[in-house]
């Protein structure tokens, strides 16, 4: 979990009242994060365009990892050819 320090959270009220003055503070004042929480809840997390951008290009990175691991697992898994499947389950061509 990620930790939060008092003046990096503010309220959904005050952040509606003063949406400008939060931005600002992400922007210009190089504040990393502002996490807005609803009813003492953290609900949002508002972060500067570059940081999301970073965020996300390594989330797609690990995700291509998690794939390229998941393709060479099954190089050596059992294989099946449609003719085989469709007799398990029953299928003729013309059910197709």
């Amino acid at each position: 979990m990620i930790a939060y320090s008092r003046n990096e959270i503010i309220s959904a009220t005050d952040m509606a009242r003063s949406f400008s003055t939060a931005l600002t503070s992400i922007l210009e004042q190089g504040k990393e994060k502002l996490a807005i929480s609803k009813n003492n809840k953290l609900q949002a997390v508002l972060i500067d365009i570059e940081e999301y951008e970073r965020l996300k290009e390594a989330y797609d990175t690990l995700e291509h990892i998690e794939i390229a691991k998941l393709i060479e697992a099954r190089k050596n898994s059992e294989t099946f050819t449609l003719d085989e499947v469709m007799s398990e389950f029953g299928i003729s061509e013309n059910d197709l």
